[in-house]
């Protein structure tokens, strides 16, 4: 009898130990296994798509340094009215492959903003080097389309641009639009190297890029190696509200030859 008690006893102690362990939620401390988050699974690999005829030996993968987690876990839908690929949900970015000995051109370059008064911080903190999501490491831009742009003081190769909105939850921003010149006004040689304003409403063309919810990945853009001395970003509003957000934007490419 007494060995039928303490079994007893002993199943519902593991049973009440095993719903604390279900019913607590998963935190953005919690340390996963690796660098990824738990559970998260990984996209394909992808190679730049101006290096296809270059040998895998003059490739290397584009390490980014990722700021902090702030949530984890995915959306369980998008809004009806975005583009997010489902499929991608949850998951991480796999390598992306690009030539080698890549250059980090943005730390610290000048930044000009469409809203020369914003509403918090100011521009030197797109290119300052911080990506965290905490209060004080973003700009905040009134409502409507706003822009930021990054002057590399000359003319690159641009292979990649890594640009982070805001991540203290999953958000997404509206008519994403990158696009690279040497003319610091962007009215000639204007190419755009992302476009996600599939109903041309920021009159900037008609987009065939997705919409994606914010994260502490971040968006990394394939350059390709398009030349240009400036890059513009634009944005108009996101799904908590209305006002622009930039906290990091990098670009990574080589001095153009």
């Amino acid at each position: 009898m007494r060995s039928f008690k303490h079994l007893l006893l002993a199943g519902i102690a593991g049973l009440a130990v095993c719903s604390l362990i279900t019913l607590r939620p998963v935190l953005a401390e919690d340390k996963p296994e690796g660098d990824k988050p738990a559970a998260a699974g990984a996209l394909p690999d992808t190679k730049s798509e101006g290096a296809k005829d270059l040998k895998d030996a003059d490739l290397e993968e584009l390490k980014v340094e990722l700021p902090k987690p702030l949530f984890t876990g995915t959306p369980k839908a998008p809004p009806k009215d975005t583009t997010v690929d489902l499929k991608s949900l949850g998951k991480r970015r796999g390598k992306f492959l690009a030539p080698k000995g890549l250059q980090l051109l943005s730390l610290k370059a000048p930044v000009k903003m469409s809203d020369e008064n914003p509403i918090i911080g100011d521009a030197t903190v797109v290119t300052d080097g911080s990506k965290e999501g905490t209060d004080g490491n973003w700009v905040e831009l009134g409502p409507g389309q706003q822009w930021v742009q990054i002057d590399l003081k000359k003319s690159a190769e641009i292979w990649a641009v890594a640009l982070w909105h805001y991540h203290a939850e999953a958000r997404v921003y509206r008519d994403v639009v990158i696009q690279v010149s040497d003319d610091k006004d962007f009215i000639t040689d204007v190419k755009t190297i992302f476009n996600n304003d599939q109903d041309n409403s920021s009159g900037l063309g008609i987009g065939k890029d997705r919409e994606y919810f914010e994260s502490d990945e971040g968006k990394l853009i394939d350059g390709a190696g398009v030349k240009g001395r400036y890059v513009r970003c634009y944005s108009k509003g996101n799904t908590s509200d209305a006002q622009n957000h930039y906290i990091e934007v990098e670009v990574w490419g080589k001095p153009a030859k």
